[in-house]
């Protein structure tokens, strides 16, 4: 790779030394019924024991519990926005979207994530699920950092696409940065400021 990524993911030493090499089955720890799905997909002839793809299993983003200050404060925020159109603007279409918003995101935050189950293969690119990305949709890949978690971002080709963020265990990360660094170059990404305002919020 060109740009050699920080090892983040290195344990103590002693620790390294009482923990056998990554590989296939051990940064693996879904059950057959998770990987049921890749079955129905045919992996590349490259990807046989010797160039084996990987697999793991994560959350589909970090949940964030929220006390009742965080409630507390929401609602007066949406009755402010209201108060405002009432008494200012008379525009009543707003205080209808504002409504309609609160009640989105409050079950959109109540929601708990799903747990979805991931493959990268050297050859084909990425599953999610039964969603194959392949690597020639992407021009680049980078690391982001959130707090505890890690993730990796797909940055598409195309203008308007949205990227790809994939939450991944610390164990099997030089695995599946090696994989991506061998087809994508790799870019320095930080959160933007959306995203830090959305981790501002709990959301």
């Amino acid at each position: 790779m060109a740009n050699e990524p920080q090892n983040y993911w290195q344990q103590d030493p002693e620790d390294a030394a009482n923990e056998a090499p990554l590989n296939s089955e051990d940064s693996t720890p879904v059950s057959p019924e998770d990987t049921q799905d890749f079955q129905s997909q045919p992996l590349a002839e490259e990807d046989t024991s010797d160039n084996p793809p990987i697999t793991w299993s994560a959350q589909e983003y970090v949940h964030i519990d929220k006390g009742p200050w965080w409630f507390i404060i929401f609602g007066l925020i949406v009755l402010g926005f209201i108060a405002l159109d009432v008494f200012f603007l008379h525009a009543w279409t707003l205080s209808v979207l504002v409504i309609v918003m609160a009640i989105a995101l409050i079950i959109y935050i109540r929601r708990p994530p799903r747990t979805l189950t991931y493959a990268l293969s050297p050859k084909q690119g990425l599953y999610i699920g039964e969603q194959l990305y392949t690597f020639d949709q992407f021009k680049s890949f980078g690391l982001i950092q959130d707090g505890e978690h890690h993730s990796i971002m797909l940055i598409p080709r195309k203008r308007f696409a949205p990227g790809v963020s994939v939450y991944f265990p610390d164990e099997a990360g030089e695995r599946i940065v090696d994989i991506l660094g061998a087809r994508l170059p790799m870019e320095t990404l930080k959160l933007d400021a959306i995203d830090l305002l959305v981790r501002k919020l709990r959301l």
